[in-house]
């Protein structure tokens, strides 16, 4: 029988917080980006869209677009941005998206049917009503929507004007997600966001009215000076707004990899315990204001189709987070921009220039990337239907493929995050809290990659 009861059913074993409280993926790809590789070129690159060219130009693919620029970078972020302060620089930007997507597209062939459209960032916003109208209709001339496409933005509140709602919801947007984070003051004082409630409110309003669905709002938990008043007193402000999804992340602090967040030494930061406490606080506010646990770290109404989605057992997660409108192959364009095509993951170049440099010598912006074994499309089924459905169904030949893996299951059926069953692996409750470990124990890379990840609790 596990310890994790042993302080009573609402307070969790430090000692099972210790155990489990490592660096590890948040498994958004499988192989996580640590295994790709810079022997992965350009030319790998036009092959493998090729090839997804010729699945046929009937299946539908999503569409991912960058846009990295920020007004100021926020301590917290772990984004790739670029910090500019007019969207003058966006116009030559949007010059070398239109070359890369020329290149895509033609080595797409007939394919261009999209079932997924989303912008993200740095801040998408950030580019006034004219860009924005440029970028949409560059894309629209190359691609075609299906009529029931998700056509998704990430909105910063501090910047986004009632006439970009106006223009994004005339081109056809049907939802967005508001970056939060946190309301309390001194939090957003230690993370250099400053973005009150009532322009949080403002924009949130304008666009419910304007008849966008699907509204998400993102909040981040175990950030510098966040206490459990605050944060439960930011649950509730934000629940008042009642958006219909909340995705609420961890706070990924890996200043290895991203120097900026160094600047946040001078707060101390939250413990494991500490923040498994305030996202066990949001799973009670949430549940007891009708949202519906879905995957790892989101939250939906229970009229949302993500709530049936993750009720039936039918929920993806690629790049852009959570979705119920999976492609077989994601296109992204745009700086660090990251591509699952054809059994291959491609990023872009993250810096700028040499982004820019590739495209005008006629190539595309590759970095890395990765060819996926056929281990790694088992593993990666495996991970992704832990960390979409928190089961996994086990075939004869799974059990054997994988018996390693599950005799390293049993500690956790030991301690209470996972029971095994028949043909059947299945999260608990409380499992939900260390997912992330239980995806690890299928990661055949992890035990040669370095330190690049955040902590797991």
């Amino acid at each position: 029988m596990g310890t994790h009861l042993e302080h009573g059913p609402n307070v969790l074993d430090p000692r099972l917080i210790q155990k489990y409280d490592v660096a590890g993926p948040r498994y958004t790809s499988y192989p996580t980006a640590p295994a790709w590789n810079d022997q992965f070129t350009a030319d790998d690159a036009l092959n493998r869209f090729q090839a997804a060219g010729r699945v046929g130009a009937d299946q539908p693919l999503s569409l991912y677009v960058h846009l990295p620029f920020c007004r100021e970078r926020c301590t917290f972020c772990g984004c790739n941005v670029v910090v500019a302060k007019d969207s003058t620089r966006v116009d030559r930007y949007l010059d070398y998206l239109q070359k890369e997507l020329n290149l895509v597209s033609k080595a797409l062939g007939d394919r261009r049917t999209v079932s997924q459209l989303h912008w993200g960032g740095g801040t998408p916003t950030f580019l006034d009503v004219e860009q924005l109208q440029r970028l949409f209709g560059m894309l629209t001339e190359v691609v075609t929507l299906t009529p029931d496409a998700e056509v998704a933005i990430e909105i910063d509140p501090r910047v986004t004007r009632p006439e970009q709602l106006d223009a994004l919801r005339a081109l056809g947007f049907n939802r967005i997600s508001l970056g939060v984070q946190d309301v309390d003051h001194e939090v957003q004082e230690a993370i250099g966001r400053h973005q009150t409630l009532a322009e949080t409110q403002a924009v949130y309003r304008h666009a419910r009215a304007l008849g966008f669905g699907g509204i998400n709002f993102d909040l981040i938990y175990g950030l510098p000076a966040q206490t459990s008043e605050t944060w439960r007193q930011t649950l509730e402000e934000v629940i008042a707004l009642r958006p219909d999804r909340l995705a609420i992340y961890g706070f990924a602090y890996v200043p290895q990899v991203k120097p900026h967040q160094k600047r946040l030494n001078l707060y101390d930061r939250l413990s494991g315990e500490q923040k498994l406490g305030l996202i066990r606080a949001a799973n009670e506010t949430l549940s007891r204001a009708g949202y519906a646990p879905i995957g790892m770290d989101h939250f939906a109404l229970a009229t949302d189709e993500l709530a049936f989605a993750a009720k039936n057992g039918t929920l993806f997660r690629n790049f852009q987070g959570y979705t119920v409108r999976p492609a077989n192959d994601t296109v992204a364009l745009g700086v660090t921009a990251i591509s699952d095509v054809a059994g291959s993951y491609v990023q872009n170049d993250p810096a700028l220039l040499r982004y820019y440099a590739a495209l005008d010598a006629g190539r595309l912006p590759t970095e890395r990337g990765i060819m996926i074994s056929d281990d790694d499309c088992r593993r990666r089924q495996v991970i992704n239907n832990l960390m979409c459905n928190l089961s996994w169904t086990m075939s004869d030949e799974d059990r054997i493929y994988f018996q390693p893996e599950l005799e390293r299951l049993q500690g956790m059926v030991d301690d209470g995050l996972v029971k095994i069953g028949g043909d059947r692996v299945q999260v608990t409750e409380l499992g939900r809290l260390f997912v992330r470990n239980v995806a690890m124990t299928f990661d055949a890379y992890l035990p040669r990659q370095t330190n690049q990840f955040s902590r797991t609790v």
